[in-house]
């Protein structure tokens, strides 16, 4: 381990960092030459597999021609090209995007549009709704919409105003309307943020898309902005390009990053109406988006993401998509009654389930580390969430490849104790 690195989301204290010398489609390759399947993407980045040619040879081109330029006052054809392409697949009227860097800075850019949407027509709305154990970023705004298991603690006395809602169920769906309802009738909510149908850190957990309409529906009621956090579900994740394809209403903002780029470059996207641009544009320069990254735009970055949307855009695509949740599927009929599994789901190219314990899903559970260690001697890279087992592979990955993830795990559940 490098004596000067900090890695992210460990602790340096105890954890085990592994030297990669290489990676090539699913297979990260080890320094000592170990070969490990990415059936997580590398936190979810990665969909068409490492070292792709196509989108490394489309980023060679553009960085010949323009590597950067300031984004301010200046404009390139890359960026214009990319606003415009992923604005007209974006379900609803979405027409106005924004770059930034990486999915909390999506988030942030969003929620600051949606509370200076408001301040610029007068209204005083600085409330966010977001549900209970969501997970949005690690920025302040970010962190403030988020609830995952005592990650963000030292920092809440910074947090922004939020109210918190249980996730919708058929069970508690009254109980979730009424609540929502009496937060909009107080009036100082300025946007509902939501992973549309998966909350994916808290636990890859699922919920249906007629109860998010509904809630949608009633924000528009009230004036509340939605905010679609599409960073891991957008490109194909769970089915279909994107998860508010499965909705009848829009959002009003949405953010995009992780399989933006194909996993090359860090970027992030975060669209929304007209209407909320026009609540920027004004002789006073006072409200205008005061917003911005040195790299915003970056015309690198935004060749990347032009060669993965090409290849989303092969007629192979869907079929391959498609065919990974069916692999899925049959796994999970395969381990769902045994003991130690509890939970099965799945959702376009992600599958998961709760590991047995007795204590219900949580982050800190010791036997994630334990698991963690199992896979990697398996030749295979899984990060359980605590105890929530989950795969969800890069779109190049192969049958055989599927089966050493899917056997890795059938291993785990009869011979590790937990």
């Amino acid at each position: 381990m490098s004596k000067h690195v900090w890695h992210p989301y460990s602790q340096m204290k105890t954890d085990k960092v592994l030297k990669v010398k290489s990676a090539k489609d699913s297979k990260i390759t080890l320094e000592d030459g170990r070969e490990i399947i990415d059936a997580v993407s590398s936190w979810w980045v990665n969909p068409h597999g490492h070292a792709n040619e196509h989108v490394a040879k489309t980023i060679y081109d553009q960085a010949l021609t323009l590597e950067h330029v300031i984004f301010s006052g200046f404009t390139h054809e890359p960026a214009e090209r990319l606003a415009e392409r992923v604005s007209k697949k974006y379900p609803g009227d979405l027409n106005r995007v924004f770059f930034s860097d990486n999915g909390s800075t999506a988030v942030e850019a969003a929620m600051k549009m949606a509370i200076q949407y408001h301040y610029n027509r007068g209204e005083q709305k600085t409330t966010l709704i977001a549900f209970e154990n969501a997970y949005h970023g690690d920025t302040f705004g970010a962190m403030s919409s988020s609830q995952p298991d005592s990650f963000f603690n030292a920092f809440k006395p910074f947090h922004f105003k939020v109210e918190r809602l249980p996730v919708p169920t058929e069970e508690n769906k009254a109980e979730v309307l009424a609540k929502f309802k009496a937060i909009a009738l107080e009036g100082e909510a300025a946007a509902f943020i939501f992973e549309p149908l998966l909350q994916a850190a808290s636990g890859m957990i699922l919920y249906p898309p007629h109860l998010l309409d509904m809630l949608i529906s009633m924000a528009k009621q009230h004036g509340i902005l939605c905010i679609a956090d599409e960073v891991m579900t957008g490109f194909a994740r769970t089915g279909k390009m994107f998860a508010m394809e499965y909705l009848e209403e829009t959002a009003d903002i949405c953010c995009l990053s992780k399989c933006l780029t194909a996993g090359f470059l860090p970027m992030a996207l975060t669209l929304a109406t007209d209407e909320i641009y026009q609540a920027f544009l004004d002789d006073d320069r006072s409200k205008m988006f005061f917003h911005g990254h040195s790299y915003t735009g970056n015309p690198i970055g935004c060749a990347a993401a032009h060669a993965s949307m090409d290849l989303f855009e092969k007629e192979d695509f869907m079929p391959k998509i498609n065919w990974i949740g069916q692999q899925h599927r049959a796994f999970l009929d395969k381990i769902k009654n045994h003991p130690k599994v509890t939970k099965p789901r799945m959702f376009g190219t992600m599958l998961a389930f709760d590991w047995n314990t007795g204590e219900g899903a949580t982050y800190f559970s010791s036997l994630r580390n334990t698991l963690y260690e199992f896979f990697l001697s398996q030749g295979v890279l899984l990060r359980p969430l605590g105890n929530v087992i989950y795969i969800l592979p890069p779109y190049c990955i192969t049958k055989e490849e599927l089966e050493q993830v899917y056997t890795a795990i059938e291993k785990a559940l009869d011979s590790i104790d937990g």
